[in-house]
């Protein structure tokens, strides 16, 4: 039986030390706030901005929600973006994507500032990501798992880490995170030969495939640390959700997993508060410095 490595644990350490830093900052006369842009009415969306809204009611955080029309246009969500960079009282902004049909998704994150850019859209953000030359935020997900593997006193430095997903919210960023940490990092993706192979050579697994228990006992061996990032509808139980892992199976071979729902998930909105905190003590920092 393999150690259930909780999320909640590490979300609730998070939004504690949440909790102390927006008290302080609040004490000082700031006043951390989220500005969550949203065109339409995706479902997903309007379920992660409750979990957000939910979030931030916890760790003292304003959380304004601007909902946009999907015929506004480009223009008109590019002007919402622009008020929001230049207004001193927002200290983080996020749009959710991916945006209705028609929109330049690139364009409209490019008016994000790093400074503000709490989930790392803008690609300059992404870029201060990889190169490791200035400040920026990771995508709160990928800092998710470095927040669980370290909550659990996970040992990263020289041990091969593969990630399965290459995508620039999880896998890319990821893997800079993990060689930060001198992990030995493997990306493999869906076009990868012998996929279970690679993934049974690996002290860590991180499942970021985005297809539902794809990952059965063949991609495991005893000892392994199998993190899963997978949201999927669970093909077996309608209105469940379940991971990329088949759990019930790898579960009996490794010997720490993250579950779903549970995991990686539970932790993510609370990176979201953190980088906002963080990004709001940055401006009053630099307030102070002006005057």
């Amino acid at each position: 039986m393999a150690i259930v490595l909780s999320g909640k644990a590490v979300a609730d350490k998070i939004k504690q030390d949440c909790q102390q830093q927006a008290a302080q900052l609040r004490k000082q006369g700031s006043i951390p706030r989220l500005q969550i842009i949203r065109v339409g009415e995706r479902t997903d969306d309007v379920y992660y901005q409750k979990s957000l809204e939910k979030a931030c009611a916890a760790t003292n955080i304003d959380c304004t929600v601007t909902v946009l029309d999907e015929q506004i246009g480009q223009q008109g969500l590019e002007q919402q973006l622009s008020q929001a960079a230049q207004d001193p009282a927002v200290h983080g902004i996020l749009l959710f994507s991916p945006l209705p049909k028609g929109y330049d998704l690139t364009a409209a994150v490019s008016l994000i500032p790093t400074a503000k850019d709490v989930d790392c859209l803008n690609p300059l953000s992404s870029g201060v990501i990889f190169t490791g030359c200035g400040e920026a935020y990771p995508p709160c997900t990928a800092a998710a798992v470095m927040e669980m593997l370290k909550y659990y006193d996970a040992q990263l430095s020289g041990r091969n880490v593969t990630i399965v997903g290459r995508s620039l919210v999880v896998g890319k960023p990821l893997s800079m995170l993990l060689l930060a940490q001198n992990a030995t990092v493997t990306i493999a993706h869906s076009y990868s030969e012998n996929l279970p192979a690679i993934c049974r050579r690996a002290d860590v697994v991180i499942a970021a495939a985005g297809r539902a228990k794809m990952f059965r006992g063949n991609y495991f061996t005893p000892g392994q640390v199998a993190i899963d990032v997978g949201i999927n509808d669970d093909p077996d139980n309608p209105g469940h959700i379940c991971g990329d892992i088949d759990y019930e199976t790898a579960e009996q071979i490794v010997a720490a997993i993250s579950p779903v729902p549970g995991g990686i998930g539970s932790i993510t909105s609370a990176i979201m508060c953190a980088h906002v905190i963080d990004a709001c003590a940055k401006s009053c920092a630099a307030a102070k410095k002006q005057a």
